[in-house]
């Protein structure tokens, strides 16, 4: 998967995944119904800088603990994550 493809399937995904879903606080006008960066950064235990660098595909090569906290953060499974690892198609 290229950086460009990690990027846009790490936006697809946060889309998919509500602040209630994800145990946080829904309070305040949303644009959009997914996680904003800083909530998954938040979940995940990384900086929002990170965060947008991925998405935008300005860092290649994210370390397997860097992957793991977004995908627990995001909420998918171990199969799912190495599927989609081959394809960037949203859960």
């Amino acid at each position: 998967m290229t950086a460009t493809e990690l990027g846009q399937a790490l936006r697809r995904w946060r889309d998919r995944v509500s602040p209630t879903a994800a145990g946080l606080p829904t309070g305040g006008q949303r644009r959009a119904a997914g996680l904003r960066r800083e909530e998954l950064a938040l979940l995940a235990g990384i900086s929002v800088d990170y965060v947008t660098r991925l998405e935008q595909g300005r860092a290649a090569n994210p370390s397997g603990q860097i992957v793991e906290a977004l995908a627990r953060a995001l909420r998918l499974t171990s199969d799912r994550l190495a599927h989609r690892s081959r394809s960037p198609t949203p859960p």
